[in-house]
């Protein structure tokens, strides 16, 4: 089978697009790693919201050890004040359930909260109003993890720092999990708790 697609030239177009400051980047595979949890996630401030279909004990790399799940820098960020939202559409995979269990701060403590919606399938991550990625990737290692890159899924998302997109992410992510879809949800019969 023969391709059609000019691939020198998407490598140059993706060269091009990252050397320039603008607004909205595209980002595949393992790009996700790097964008979304490096530079925005483990680098927030004040909040993150993530909108994710799955969630699974995702790890990130340094410390002392090879890895440290993701949920052990969500402590950490807690203690700073940030405050977490997950808004989820399935429950948590059994290694994250352990892991969080674990961390009776971070689970016991202010500012990290868990919402589960079984209509949720979009994946958003908010950074501080400064930051946004949305994109096929799930909060999983084969998703935004660093999971290699033969056996990490296929994504393709964006980032941006655009403040009108921002806004708009951020109303989309507070409007369900605030429970304004709620009342005529027609889903309620297997939601196990309807915000409203």
């Amino acid at each position: 089978m023969r391709s059609i697609v000019n691939h020198s030239q998407a490598e140059k177009i993706s060269l091009q697009r990252s050397q320039e400051s603008g607004e909205v980047k595209l980002i595949f595979d393992s790009e996700h790693y790097k964008a979304v949890v490096e530079n925005g996630i483990l680098k927030a401030h004040s909040r993150v919201w993530i909108a994710t279909a799955n969630v699974k004990d995702l790890h990130v790399a340094g410390g002392r050890r090879k890895s440290l799940p993701l949920l052990y820098h969500f402590e950490k960020l807690q203690r700073k004040g940030v405050g977490i939202r997950i808004l989820h559409g399935a429950k948590p995979s059994a290694p994250f359930l352990n892991t969080l269990s674990e961390l009776s701060e971070l689970h016991r403590g202010d500012g990290f909260e868990m919402q589960l919606c079984p209509r949720i399938h979009t994946k958003i991550v908010i950074v501080d109003s400064r930051f946004a990625y949305t994109g096929s990737a799930n909060l999983t290692g084969a998703g935004l993890g660093m999971k290699s890159d033969r056996r990490r899924n296929f994504e393709c998302g964006t980032v941006t720092e655009d403040p009108e997109e921002m806004l708009l992410l951020e109303n989309y992510f507070d409007n369900i999990w605030m429970g304004q879809f709620c009342e005529t949800c027609g889903r309620r019969d297997i939601c196990p708790r309807p915000v409203i």
